[in-house]
């Protein structure tokens, strides 16, 4: 066994020198702030690269759509005209009136490319591009640009709705049916139904419900027949448009249908909506129904309408749109010249990023190298001088936290040496003193008369309390320490703790009084455990009038703050003081301003660490202010309900993670919102002609 442990020993050292080592790149904050460096770099420039592109695609779309746009409008408009009119003559201005809306220029020319209408205003205009932009047709319209206008109603067979050639109304019918559709109208309106009169590109009119529930019609009783009957017009170009569909089916030997008013075929007319009421399209398309004759059927009717329809509108013509001085859009190509130009600035822009990174990288391992070394010899012992700090950032902050955590642990860990040593001397010497005296009465050496006893009781007492001092600390540091709280006025305990040590005081030549409230005036009363409190008050009071001169005043004193909601308690002395230097280590425990000390004169550093746990235990606070040679205050600041102020909860004091650092000012229970009050012997006042031994209770 005893072999084994020399070899860990003698493994120990290489193993805190490999822990030593420097880490792999891989796994350092170097090589990992470079990796994300040069990740966001190539992610910076991919992004710009993309974010480049798609707004430059974007623009060019926008433009293009917009283009796109007027173009649609403008092949819409021609449309129209070629729909309307049986050739070209007059288009000119039409033409020029759209140029002058859109910006662009309009070329139309016949499918030889006779010109028909040109916008152009230079004398010799550039010549036009080989390829058309569209074929303005009305028997065969473009049905990507119709619906890039917004335009409905092109029929499956491509003819714009707008040539109804034979099928246009004369006056005669226009009014008629007019006339119906204004009485339909009418009647609908009377009967709750809000509707509108639609006139059609022949002229006929139809009935359009609001909101397009032609349903709302059943049972008005407003139909009206001349409406859904066709006129003698439409009866004729009806006929005409038959026998052409009948001619093209006999040449393909199948028998002939007949024609509806819509196009529709076969089984008589469609149900038309009563009323001539119909849906928004303004031109239903024909019923196409499964089956090679319904499909010959369906094509020979779309024959038989451009047939009938091509001596009522305007031969194709070729549309050219474009700037007027020939230009087009800018684009960017891919060439491998530009694609090395881009390959080469994203490659800088990654070297530079890479090299920033190096440079600002080293920069900022260096302190933690420093910081790693130095915790690593705190690890094994070894001094380790304080971390340099060169810079105010978080690295120089987390340094001066380190020192300061460093000489913090430096300073406790020779706290906990001197403990050892002076518990061992505190209890040595009374143990010392027992033992002595037992064994002369063992050797007949001393009589065990009364004096005897009472001093080894003097000795035992003694011992006790250095155990008792010992067994509070642990307690409230594990946070076992058990109040029990109940009303308690303040005086009474004041009065207690003075009775308590006036023999003592009086022994010491030193005047120990209680500052009373005023007559009249009731004195302030809280919540607290009584025997903690006396205890914390004793230990002031002990601590004074043994580091007080024959002939100083110990003065006790509570009072009230301005907002009741504290008890403040001042526990005065006159004396040496206590010297700037060792006032923020009064409160650290084992810790004494005067090392040479035995338990008779000085203590072992443990009763102001034990007042502060019990103040702490009741949600106040522990201050204490002196001016050395002149004087010494010790300040309780007790909440008078700590359930009712978010004090804490009652039973526990602190634990074993509670701080260890001095507790000079008020606490954040124990602060209130306004100010506290300034009576008598207030450690706000000067301090003068008085002093203490203060920490070496």
């Amino acid at each position: 066994m005893l072999r084994v442990r020399r070899r860990s020993r003698v493994r120990g050292v290489p193993l805190r020198r490999e822990q030593r080592a420097r880490l792999p790149l891989r796994k350092s904050l170097f090589g990992r702030l470079l990796a994300v460096s040069a990740l966001v770099a190539a992610c910076s420039v991919a992004a710009t690269a993309w974010l480049a592109v798609q707004t430059t695609s974007g623009a060019i779309k926008q433009e293009q759509g917009q283009n796109l746009a007027a173009d649609a409008q403008i092949y819409y408009t021609l449309l129209g005209y070629a729909a309307t009119h049986s050739t070209w003559d007059g288009i000119d201005s039409a033409v020029h009136d759209l140029a002058r809306q859109s910006g662009r220029r309009i070329a139309l020319t016949t499918e030889q490319r006779r010109p028909l209408a040109d916008s152009a205003t230079r004398p010799s205009p550039p010549a036009l591009p080989p390829e058309a932009s569209a074929i303005v047709d009305p028997l065969s319209v473009d049905t990507a640009l119709s619906q890039t206008v917004g335009r409905a109603g092109v029929t499956a067979d491509r003819v714009d709705p707008r040539a109804v050639g034979p099928f246009r109304l004369p006056a005669v019918e226009r009014t008629a049916l007019q006339r119906a559709a204004d009485r339909s109208v009418a009647c609908l309106n009377r009967s709750g139904v809000a509707a509108d009169v639609v006139r059609g590109p022949s002229g006929r009119p139809r009935i359009e419900v609001v909101g397009n529930d032609p349903d709302r019609m059943q049972g008005t009783r407003c139909a009206s027949d001349t409406l859904d009957e066709p006129t003698a017009t439409e009866r004729k170009a009806l006929g005409a448009l038959n026998r052409l569909a009948d001619a093209c089916l006999k040449r393909q030997g199948r028998t002939g249908v007949q024609l509806n008013l819509d196009l529709s075929w076969g089984g008589g007319p469609e149900p038309m909506p009563s009323a001539g009421v119909s849906t928004p399209s303004p031109a239903p398309a024909p019923s196409v129904r499964t089956g090679d004759d319904d499909r010959a059927t369906a094509s020979c009717v779309g024959t038989a309408r451009r047939e009938q329809l091509s001596s009522y509108v305007a031969s194709p013509a070729l549309l050219f749109i474009g700037d007027e001085g020939g230009t087009t859009v800018p684009g960017f190509d891919l060439s491998p010249a530009n694609t090395a130009k881009i390959a080469g600035a994203a490659a800088l822009v990654l070297a530079l990023t890479v090299g920033a990174t190096m440079l600002a990288g080293a920069r900022l391992v260096r302190p933690l190298h420093a910081l790693t070394g130095a915790a690593q010899r705190m690890r094994d012992g070894e001094d380790s001088a304080p971390v340099l700090v060169t810079d105010d950032n978080e690295i120089g902050r987390l340094a001066v936290a380190f020192n300061d955590m460093a000489a913090h642990r430096a300073r406790l860990e020779g706290q906990r040496k001197d403990m050892v040593s002076d518990v061992a001397h505190e209890l040595r010497t009374p143990l010392s003193n027992i033992r002595g005296w037992l064994e002369a009465a063992q050797d007949g050496l001393a009589e065990p008369d009364p004096a005897f006893i009472s001093s080894l009781h003097t000795e035992a007492v003694q011992l006790q309390h250095i155990i008792d001092d010992l067994q509070d600390l642990a307690a409230a540091d594990a946070g076992a320490l058990r109040l029990h709280p109940e009303p308690v006025r303040i005086e009474d305990v004041l009065g207690q703790v003075a009775a308590a040590h006036q023999g003592r005081a009086e022994t010491a030549g030193v005047t120990l009084t209680v500052l009373t409230a005023t007559a009249g005036t009731p004195g302030p009363e809280l919540t607290a455990d009584p025997v903690r409190l006396r205890q914390a008050i004793g230990n002031l009071v002990s601590n004074a009038v043994r580091h007080t001169p024959a002939g100083g005043n110990v003065t006790l004193h509570a009072y009230g703050s301005e907002c009741a909601d504290l008890v403040v308690v001042d526990v005065t002395d006159t004396g040496s003081g206590i010297s700037a230097v060792d006032l923020p280590h009064v409160f650290d425990r084992f810790w004494r301003a005067e090392k040479s000390r035995s338990r008779r004169t000085g203590g072992s550093g443990l009763g102001l660490a034990i007042v502060r746990k019990l103040v702490e235990a009741h949600g106040g606070s522990v201050s204490a202010v002196s001016v050395d040679g002149q004087g010494s205050v010790f300040t309780l600041r007790l909440p008078t309900d700590p359930a009712r102020t978010g004090s804490g909860e009652w039973g526990e004091a602190g634990g074993p993670g509670e701080s260890q650092g001095p507790s000079t000012g008020m606490s954040a229970s124990a602060t209130g919102g306004c100010e506290r009050g300034s009576g008598a012997g207030g450690p706000e006042r000067a301090v003068g002609g008085r002093g203490s031994g203060a920490g070496q209770a």
